[in-house]
């Protein structure tokens, strides 16, 4: 029996086990592209692949140089230079582990890497291209990253006039599309997300048509004006939007009751934008009903008043925002929170000064930071709690047997 025929036989008994992207790898990384097509949980997982650092290992726009595999990587001795981001360097060593070793990743081709940070412009844009073992191209833009200046462009979002990544973003397709032919498919998670849809309704039509299918996975959508000077209705029945049932960054900006898929996640809150939370069931996310009611009412409430601000006060209140955290001296949001006291000083000093309402605004933002550090020591010890429990009751299964 052929491994299609396995596989079809093994989809039909709905085997009910959920999992994570990287369970996902487990299953199917000995379906090649060209027997299982991509699907929503691989392009999540190209999307974030694409937060490794390939500077020095995949050659840029235009660029000649050798193919660079997924399994090639690994030959590489300065391969630890790709887990340079701190936030997700254990879960991207393991979802590189996963990949390279598969028939279904191993062998994707990674072309014309792009990475720019300036914090003059409040730039940080990256992209990847993979080339597929089917011969289909997925054009990956990179999410924030652990930057300080990535963060202030997610903010700069709001404002009517789009930012420096998003006109990159345009520039990138098009230069990617001038080097391959046929059709492709573009995604990204996060603000990676914002850029694949944005790149997909601003570019040439000639490029524009040959895109097959833009992920968001939990990218903030647009203000009302940069939506209608782009073409986005050409691309809209092309768009697959998926966000988890908490979220919060992809709802931002959001303007449509419907068009998104909302799926499970095993975390909580902020968490839950964290794309190795997400549940898979076979080769798709386990659906949820919908967005939680209070997390809606919420985000709801932090669009109208998003909306409701004027440019200048937008530009004000981002501004200060920056300001006070540069304060600190951190480059990389791993830097604030590591020394949190020295962080905490630094900003108390900066925000003496700005008026009463704008430092009680930035306050409940950076909460959100020192929440998700909570939220992670919590999880960890409610980890090991379990974990400390298991012992004991296999110590006690263990003592129970021995007297018998």
């Amino acid at each position: 029996m052929d491994k299609t025929a396995v596989w079809l036989l093994w989809s039909a008994a709905e085997v009910a086990v959920v999992g994570t992207m990287i369970d996902y790898i487990k299953e199917y990384g000995d379906y090649r592209f060209s027997e299982k097509p991509l699907n929503e949980v691989d392009s999540l997982i190209l999307s974030q692949f694409s937060y490794l650092k390939f500077d020095g290992f995949v050659p840029g726009v235009g660029e000649d140089g050798a193919d660079v595999t997924v399994a090639g990587l690994d030959k590489r001795p300065d391969k630890d230079r790709l887990f340079a981001d701190e936030r997700y360097r254990e879960p991207n060593t393991e979802l590189f582990e996963g990949m390279k070793g598969s028939a279904r990743f191993g062998s994707v081709r990674l072309k014309a890497y792009a990475n720019v940070v300036e914090p003059e412009k409040e730039t940080q844009f990256s992209a990847v291209t993979f080339v597929l073992e089917d011969g289909m191209v997925y054009v990956a833009f990179r999410g924030t990253d652990e930057t300080i200046v990535g963060w202030k462009e997610d903010f700069n979002l709001a404002f009517s006039e789009p930012v420096a990544g998003q006109l990159r973003s345009v520039e990138y397709v098009e230069a990617v599309a001038a080097q391959l032919e046929g059709p492709f498919y573009m995604g990204g998670h996060s603000k990676g997300g914002n850029f694949a849809v944005y790149a997909a309704m601003n570019c040439r039509k000639e490029v524009r048509d040959r895109i097959g299918r833009i992920y968001s996975h939990d990218g903030p959508g647009f203000r009302p004006e940069i939506r209608e000077r782009g073409h986005y209705e050409e691309i809209a029945d092309r768009v697959v939007k998926i966000i988890p049932h908490a979220s919060l960054v992809g709802m931002l900006l959001e303007s449509h009751a419907e068009g998104y898929i909302v799926v499970e996640s095993k975390s909580f809150g902020l968490l839950q934008h964290n794309p190795y939370t997400w549940l898979v069931k076979e080769d798709g996310f386990v659906r949820a009903k919908g967005v939680y009611k209070g997390r809606k009412f919420m985000d709801e409430a932090l669009n109208q008043w998003i909306l409701s601000l004027e440019e200048t006060q937008i530009h004000s209140f981002v501004d200060t925002l920056y300001e006070v955290v540069s304060a600190s001296e951190a480059v990389t949001l791993m830097d604030f929170t590591a020394d949190w006291k020295k962080s905490m000083t630094a900003v108390a000093a900066a925000l003496k000064g700005i008026d009463g309402e704008t430092v009680a605004a930035i306050r409940k933002i950076i909460s959100s930071l020192f929440e998700i550090a909570r939220e992670h020591a919590k999880e960890e010890l409610e980890g090991k709690a379990a974990e400390n429990r298991e012992k004991r009751e296999r110590r006690k299964g263990k003592a129970q047997g021995a007297k018998k």
